[in-house]
């Protein structure tokens, strides 16, 4: 398997190479040059595979030869070895909980995978990786536990002051060793330029090799596609397939979403349910694409005016958008809309969403409101303890607290405090 820059500028390369560069030299986005089809034999008997097993076959065509097979079973065991449950919450509304890996969040599979992945090519090779994130949430804990004392590598991780929740926080900033959690006074938006700008610059990549763990790095975008396996393997129903709602911040999962629909898995259509950073809804109804300077909203991590991943999702229909709309929906969900959702759903359905989840919810409600017939699945994509201090004022009653973030809170944080500067970034870079 081969991947192109979507910029057509530079060559393409392989598994190794798109993840250990994670942006192609000409800053396009990595894409599969072929989307394998997966075999008709497990998606019509998904329920006899393991979780493991489903993984392992989705992803090899895409690493070819580059990791060996016992290595890539090893590295696949180590990403999905947690549940994934389908849970129902009303007759025609599922959640698919992706919260139970080790920092209660989505990002968890992908990190893994791709920090297992960079540890293997980084084996015997002198340089040190560093692997460069911005972060407006979740991806920070992920990618820092996901390479935690992994060896050969170094961690920088960019996030908005102030704009992520206190447990996110302590979820990047706690560790220490090979992890760096840089505070950055401005916007995830700002951080993401500053990070496509050290990038961009050719004399601090001579000085250090420099990768990032968003999810514009294919090993952390591919590995998204097994959650939508997943819910279809527990999915009851298989003569109609379902809707899935997936809140939407950068587009990398719901992205994976889409590959994998076009793998060959019984998806019916997705939404991509945003907050008020509403870019891509206005896309989908306009036709016309304005990227904005990111709202702050209680759904932080989806706070992105102009999503990374989005021209991939373009690049999956050939750019085509009204092929694109016949797949894909856009709803926004205001702050309001957010906490009235959240308070419902516990109410009538005993049911805790995280404020993503509940933009997610409200989402796909509205949307069967249109089209009752259909059933729909949402994925809720972080643990309600993340965001305790605020949906607890709004439920009247405590969040139950894991144990292992009621241990990690007593945590004393480590992070650096700079301005929305690039240059202050390469100072950091340079002197560490």
């Amino acid at each position: 398997m081969k991947f192109y820059s979507l910029n057509k500028q530079s060559a393409a390369v392989d598994f190794a190479t798109a993840c250990i560069l994670g942006q192609a030299p000409d800053k396009g986005l990595y894409f599969p040059e072929v989307i394998p089809q997966v075999s008709k034999e497990l998606i019509d008997n998904i329920e006899n595979y393991s979780n493991e097993a489903i993984a392992l076959q989705v992803i090899t065509p895409y690493i070819g030869d580059k990791i060996p097979k016992k290595e890539l079973e090893r590295i696949v065991n180590e990403t999905v070895n947690f549940a994934f449950p389908l849970l129902k919450i009303s007759e025609s509304i599922y959640s698919l909980e992706l919260f139970h890996g080790p920092t209660l969040a989505f990002k968890d599979v992908g990190a893994r995978f791709m920090s297992q992945c960079l540890g293997y090519f980084a084996k015997g090779n002198n340089e040190k990786v560093t692997v460069l994130v911005a972060t407006s949430g979740d991806t920070g804990g992920a990618v820092a536990h996901g390479f935690y004392d992994v060896e050969g590598v170094d961690v920088v991780i960019l996030y908005p002051s102030g704009k992520v929740s206190n447990v996110q926080e302590k979820q990047l900033t706690t560790l220490g060793k090979n992890i760096y959690a840089l505070e950055v006074d401005g916007t995830f938006d700002e951080c993401q330029q500053m990070v496509k700008a050290a990038f961009a610059d050719s004399a601090l990549n001579k000085k250090m090799k420099l990768t990032s763990a968003n999810s514009i790095n294919v090993a952390r975008w591919l590995p998204q596609q097994f959650y939508y396996f997943y819910l279809w393997k527990q999915w009851k129903d298989k003569n109609n397939p379902p809707v899935v709602a997936v809140p939407s911040g950068n587009f990398g999962n719901i992205c994976a979403g889409l590959l994998a629909r076009q793998s060959g898995l019984p998806i019916k259509h997705f939404i991509a349910a945003c907050n008020t950073n509403d870019t891509v809804p206005q896309f989908l109804n306009t036709g016309n694409y304005h990227p904005k300077k990111a709202i702050a909203t209680l759904s932080n991590a989806m706070d992105v005016g102009d999503p990374s991943n989005f021209v991939r999702v373009l690049q999956l229909f050939d750019r085509q958008n009204e092929l694109l709309k016949k797949s894909m929906s856009g709803y926004s969900v205001s702050d309001e809309e957010t906490k009235a959702t959240l308070v419902s759903v516990l109410k009538e359905n005993k049911y805790l969403l995280d404020p993503h989840g509940a933009v997610a919810y409200k989402a796909l409600y509205d949307h069967l409101a249109i089209f009752p017939a259909d059933k729909g699945i949402i994925l809720e994509t972080a643990h309600p303890i993340k965001f305790f201090d605020k949906i607890e004022p709004l439920i009247g009653q405590p969040v139950e607290v894991p144990e292992k973030i009621a241990m990690m809170m007593n945590k004393e944080k480590f992070s650096t405090k700079i301005s929305a500067d690039v240059n202050c970034l390469f100072d950091f870079l340079t002197a560490k």
